[in-house]
């Protein structure tokens, strides 16, 4: 076993982290709980990551929190080779900033810009990125996707919801004295795991 190829295969404690398993146990407060990944990974991961940049997220330093969560992110996209999509919920209507490209070092330049302001098209964010999950999965089959979604939850409704098909993480980054809360129902709606930014 140690004298293959690739050598001994790493410990659970060394490689890259696996940051969207890692969240999934509630932000990571010591070393031992990362989550790591194997040293073979294949099929190809995508994961499309959905952030609400809305004026509410301005308050209480949650999209700087935020921002420093998706840095770990795109560095851990990076060094695993995964595919990225990038898709931002602000002013009028959701916009794309990746569709599933290796994820590089240049999303520091685009994240060190991000800044929150105007509506909330959360739903037409969701709504589009389910479309674009189901005709990527058609034309990369084998592709393991996954979404991370970013949101204070800070909606005037909450419409019925479609899920989305593949695992879901929903962090809450609303923040204050006073919370609605919303974020936790977005999730049971869209059967996504729910954990907050602080814990």
């Amino acid at each position: 076993m140690d004298k293959g190829r690739q050598g001994r295969a790493r410990a659970a404690v060394q490689g890259s982290i696996d940051w969207p398993g890692t969240l999934l146990n509630g932000r990571p407060r010591q070393r031992d709980d990362l989550l790591w990944h194997l040293r073979s990974r294949s099929p190809h991961e995508l994961w499309l990551v959905i952030v609400d940049a809305s004026a509410s997220t301005r308050r209480h330093q949650a999209l700087s929190d935020a921002k420093g969560l998706l840095a770990q992110l795109f560095d851990d996209a990076y060094r695993q080779r995964a595919r990225l999509a990038l898709l931002t919920a602000s002013g009028r209507a959701p916009n794309w900033q990746v569709q599933g490209l290796k994820a590089s070092k240049d999303l520091r330049g685009w994240l060190d810009g991000l800044g929150a302001g105007g509506g909330t098209p959360l739903l037409a964010a969701l709504a589009e990125a389910g479309q674009w999950l189901v005709s990527r999965q058609k034309r990369y089959p084998a592709e393991q996707q996954r979404v991370l979604l970013l949101t204070d939850g800070r909606l005037k409704s909450l419409s019925p919801l479609a899920r989305l098909g593949c695992p879901t993480l929903l962090i809450d980054i609303e923040r204050g004295p006073i919370r609605l809360g919303r974020a936790r129902e977005l999730a049971q709606q869209l059967d996504a795991q729910y954990r907050h930014i602080d814990g």
